[in-house]
C-alpha cells in the first residue's frame, strides 16, 4: 500500500482520484452518510482496491478488498479477520496507545501529522512526535492529515507509506 486515497464528503472526482492512484494503491471509502459511502463504493468499484470505512456489511456486500476502522472501534480488528481472513484491514490512530494492542491490523493511518484541511482546529501531531509513534507501532503505519509533496520529505523512513485526500483530489 504505497500509497492511499482516503474519500470523504465533499464534492470530488474521486473515480480520477483513484484512478491516478499508481500500483499498489487503495481507495478508503469514507463518508458519515451510509447511503453516500455505499453510493460511492459503488461508483468506485473495479478503479482500485477498496477499503470500506466503518461498515463491515457493506464491505462484505460488494466483496471489498476489506475494513478500515475507527479509532473507537479498533479492537474489532481480530473479530472481523476472523471472520474475513482475506479482507485488508486497516484502522486510524491519533496517538501511540491504540497501536499497541493491534497486530490483526495490516496497517495503521496516523492523524493528523500537519496542519489540515479536513480537521481545521485539530492538535496536530508533528512530524517528530509522529515520527517516534510510527516507529513503536507493532504494524506498518501510513501518515495522514495535511501531507503534501513539500512536507512528505520530512515523514521518511519512519512511516510505511502516505494516505491523503486533498493531495490526491
Amino acid at each position: 500500500m504505497p500509497l492511499v486515497l482516503m474519500t470523504d464528503d465533499r464534492k470530488a472526482d474521486w473515480a480520477s482520484a483513484a484512478a491516478r492512484l499508481p500500483r499498489g494503491g487503495l481507495v478508503v471509502v469514507r463518508s458519515r452518510d451510509a447511503r453516500k459511502r455505499a453510493a460511492l463504493a459503488y461508483r468506485l468499484q473495479g478503479i482500485a482496491p477498496l477499503l470500506i470505512a466503518d461498515d463491515p456489511e457493506l464491505a462484505a456486500d460488494i466483496g471489498a478488498a476489506g475494513l478500515h476502522l475507527p479509532e473507537v472501534r479498533i479492537r474489532e480488528a481480530m473479530h472481523w479477520r476472523v471472520r474475513h481472513p482475506d479482507w485488508i484491514i486497516t484502522a486510524s490512530a491519533h496517538s501511540l496507545r491504540p497501536l499497541m494492542h493491534v497486530r490483526e491490523l495490516d496497517a495503521v493511518f496516523l492523524s493528523p501529522v500537519f496542519v489540515t484541511t479536513s480537521h481545521k482546529g485539530a492538535a496536530i501531531l508533528t512530524p517528530v512526535r509522529a515520527a517516534f509513534i510510527a516507529q513503536h507501532g507493532m504494524v506498518p503505519v501510513y501518515a495522514l492529515g495535511g501531507v503534501t509533496p513539500r512536507n512528505a520529505a520530512l515523514l521518511a523512513p519512519a512511516f510505511s507509506g502516505i494516505a491523503a485526500i486533498s493531495l490526491l483530489v
